[in-house]
């Protein structure tokens, strides 16, 4: 006997998972669409975050000697260096971080100055930033405020924690930055070339890209907050 035309094909009820899967695929696609999005603009700010950090500052072209303008005069003991700074560049912590390291070695090994930008336009002490006060606290460093950026400008120092190198005669050693990208400290050829020439008194590298702020002009702003 025949039965399979007795049997009629099942029913789908709506309350089976036939019909259940095929409501919810609409907001299948949309979760995906979503999730995609999400991903797309989590690389985007990945990517932008690290083109930022790898972008070094504007530099500019240096003269090989002291300058003979300026009112401070090189150390003719031992080789002067000079790091010039904006109080307000976050990024500016990570380079004294690494001048610290430096000066480890040994303060008689060097006469380290850092020169922070200081605006007339602004109050008394408006460059005594916790930057300022970071600085302060490395041995054997002199601190001094450069009004308006004028000795910034004798040594062409356009970036914060622009680094120059120079021997007792007043002959630039190296210049650039000493940290790898910007408010990144750590092993770097900036750092690891002024080390080579306290220690062995030459380098292979006389010349770094620096990663920060821009010094004068970009970051005078009259905010009394810490960054």
């Amino acid at each position: 006997m025949n039965f399979s035309s007795n049997l009629a094909p099942p029913r789908q009820h709506a309350g089976s998972p036939f019909s259940i899967s095929e409501k919810k695929k609409p907001w299948s696609l949309w979760l995906s669409a979503l999730t995609l999005l999400w991903l797309v603009a989590v690389v985007y700010g990945m990517s932008t975050l690290w083109q930022y950090q790898s972008t070094p500052g504007q530099t500019a072209l240096t003269a090989s000697d002291w300058p003979s303008e300026s009112e401070r005069t090189f150390n003719s003991m031992r080789p002067t260096l000079v790091m010039f700074a904006h109080p307000r560049c976050p990024c500016t912590a990570a380079s004294l971080s690494e001048l610290a390291k430096i000066m480890s070695l040994g303060p008689e090994r060097v006469d380290a100055r850092i020169l922070f930008f200081k605006s007339s336009a602004f109050p008394e002490g408006w460059e005594k930033t916790n930057l300022w006060k970071t600085a302060s606290a490395i041995p054997g460093v002199t601190l001094i405020s450069d009004l308006d950026g004028t000795t910034a400008s004798l040594f062409h120092a356009t970036t914060s924690g622009y680094t120059l190198l120079y021997d007792t005669q007043g002959k630039l050693l190296f210049h650039g930055g000493i940290t790898g990208s910007r408010g990144h400290a750590g092993d770097n050829v900036g750092r690891s070339a002024i080390e080579s020439i306290l220690l062995q008194g030459s380098t292979g590298q006389d010349e770094t890209f620096t990663f920060g702020c821009p010094l004068l002009g970009e970051r005078n702003d009259d905010r009394q907050g810490e960054m």
